[in-house]
């Protein structure tokens, strides 16, 4: 048997790739669109992809089973488990249904189906056996059932779909999954489907793998022996869902489209922009320093990095086109762009119409459009400014981070709802942006200023930089 593991850091999402060397056959299991790394270590191992699976409909990216499936023959095994929420495109040509019970053979490596729902109704995981050496499974692939330190929150059939009154009944199911694996052992190597910085748990550890008596001892769900008491546990404390998990939601389960590959951005003749629906919404990618020291009115800064894929689905309208600015020129400003229409694919993001570098952004501020720039404010002088009235301050952190310590006298409106928010907030005053450490501040101040708000003001130092100032703090009581 051979193994490989895929860890996309964008969405702390993790795929596997198992396969047989003696039968030159593999599986995916949870697939992501850029399927070409899949092709890529089966090609090295000799083998071919016969099967793909996933443990369940998927809410934080586009899946690649059918993507993967297009591209080798593969037969796609989806979740039949739950007749409340099933994949659409299951009786389609080259598609076969899975319930607990079934099993999955490639080669001499068997894949047992087991039912955990909890998470999402219809949830698989799967207890695979090398049966070239063993009698028993060595692991289990639990997707988004159970964590390294957690367990797959149970509300986002809610919070994110819309499927009103499942949070407790999901909450329900998930403790009696955990349940269920009484049967399994102690050694049994746990397998899941996210790392730490997935929004699909609330503490998840970042360690790739575990065994199921580790967190039989250490887990706290397990901990909890009384359901009522474990419901009430493992719905406290949950974060915010993504705005777009309901949509790669509905996506996947109707099936998403077949791309062919991943798109590569060509670079565009010439930037232009419009709030209205002719032209592309234009993303600044650049750092928050690069797009405040001067940007083409109208455009959104999101800066390519870890966060890029949150934030650009949060935002981001599915129904228009997009187009990117990135940093640099020439070869450099095309890899940028290519790695950030990749991250946009994943996510469903398709309509990325090009890209322009610093030479099309220059071309801009000289035709006469000139550049806005964004103006930024310190610890001090925002404490003094405050103190005089002189400015309104936004804390654009979630309700959380605002209650555990935040400055006094800011207004917090999270990040995702400042747009729709905009009506409310007091325009005599210029408006001064805040969060953590200055990334969603920065952020937060170009969709200010994208919506025609002129006295934007960012404090990029943010909280960190108040009280490492001795500045005082304000904390829910």
């Amino acid at each position: 048997m051979f193994f490989e593991r895929f860890f996309e850091p964008g969405l702390a999402q993790v795929s596997y790739l198992i396969g047989c060397e003696r039968a030159h056959e593999a599986i995916v299991i949870d697939p992501h669109r850029d399927v070409d790394i899949y092709l890529r270590a089966a090609g090295e191992q000799g083998a071919r992809i016969t099967h793909v699976t996933e443990t369940h409909i998927h809410a934080d990216f586009i899946s690649g089973a059918r993507e993967l499936a297009s591209r080798t023959g593969a037969t796609v095994h989806v979740s039949d488990a739950d007749a409340t929420f099933r994949y659409a495109f299951r009786d389609d040509p080259g598609i076969a249904r899975l319930v607990g019970g079934d099993r999955l053979e490639i080669g001499r490596v068997r894949l047992d189906v087991r039912h955990t729902p909890g998470h999402t109704p219809e949830h698989l995981s799967f207890l695979v056996t090398d049966t070239a050496s063993a009698t028993a499974p060595m692991g289990m692939l639990t997707g988004d059932f159970l964590f390294v330190g957690d367990v797959g929150r149970p509300d986002l059939l809610e919070t994110a779909v819309g499927v009103a009154g499942t949070r407790e009944l999901s909450a329900r199911a998930l403790y009696a999954s955990l349940g269920a694996l009484a049967d399994l052992p102690d050694w049994l190597q746990i397998w899941p489907g996210h790392g730490a910085g997935s929004a699909c748990g609330k503490g998840i550890s970042a360690l790739p793998q575990s065994t199921l008596g580790y967190e039989r001892r250490f887990n706290s769900a397990f901990r909890e022996k009384d359901e009522t008491t474990f419901v009430r546990h493992v719905l406290e404390g949950q974060p915010e869902a993504p705005r777009y998990f309901g949509v790669m939601k509905r996506v996947n389960q109707q099936g998403p489209r077949v791309l062919g590959a991943l798109p590569v951005p060509a670079r565009g003749p010439h930037l232009a922009i419009e709030n209205g629906g002719r032209h592309p919404v234009v993303v600044d990618a650049r750092s928050t320093s690069a797009f405040g020291a001067g940007h083409a009115r109208g455009t959104i800064n999101i800066p390519f990095g870890e966060t890029f894929v949150n934030w650009a689905g949060a935002l981001l309208p599915y129904d228009r086109d997009l187009a990117i600015i990135v940093e640099g020129t020439g070869e450099r400003a095309q890899h940028v762009a290519t790695l950030a229409a990749r991250a946009l694919a994943l996510i469903g993001l398709d309509r990325l119409t090009g890209f322009f570098d610093e030479d099309s952004l220059d071309a801009w501020a000289s035709s006469g459009q000139g550049l806005q720039v964004t103006p930024q404010i310190g610890a001090h002088d925002l404490a003094e400014s405050l103190k005089h009235g002189g400015v309104t301050l936004v804390d654009v952190r979630t309700e959380a981070e605002y209650s555990a310590a935040h400055i006094p006298g800011a207004r917090q409106i999270a990040l995702p709802h400042l747009v729709e928010a905009l009506a409310s907030l007091p325009r005599q005053r210029p408006l001064v942006m805040q969060c953590q450490s200055g990334g969603r501040a920065g952020i937060a101040a170009s969709l200010l200023q994208a919506q025609g708000v002129d006295r934007v003001i960012n404090f990029s130092g943010g909280i960190v930089e108040w009280t490492r100032a001795g500045l005082p703090v304000e904390r829910a009581s």
